[in-house]
């Protein structure tokens, strides 16, 4: 059964689908099944409830969420990408 990842950002549609594609071209790579869902904050308190994990590419404030969230922003700028990934990988095993 494939992980679910959410993908937020302000309105759900540019920066957080090209995190999203970025991620999923990697997790496809490294043999892992996951879909991956960009979002937007509004949508997103509703949606972790059925979600394994979220990746957020913008600052969240301090908003609580039933699963983890690990700072995706390495998926648009490339800086400590390898870290970003192993980081998701491990929580999502």
């Amino acid at each position: 059964m494939p992980k679910k990842i959410l993908v937020p950002c302000g309105s759900g549609v540019a920066t957080s689908n090209m995190a999203a594609e970025k991620l999923r071209k990697v997790l496809r790579d490294r043999g892992i099944d996951a879909q991956i869902q960009a979002v937007d904050f509004r949508s997103l308190a509703s949606l972790a409830s059925q979600a394994d994990l979220i990746v957020s590419v913008a600052p969240h404030g301090e908003a609580k969420y039933p699963i983890r969230v690990i700072n995706g922003i390495a998926l648009l700028t490339g800086v400590g990408l390898e870290q970003c990934i192993n980081e998701i990988v491990d929580a999502l095993h």
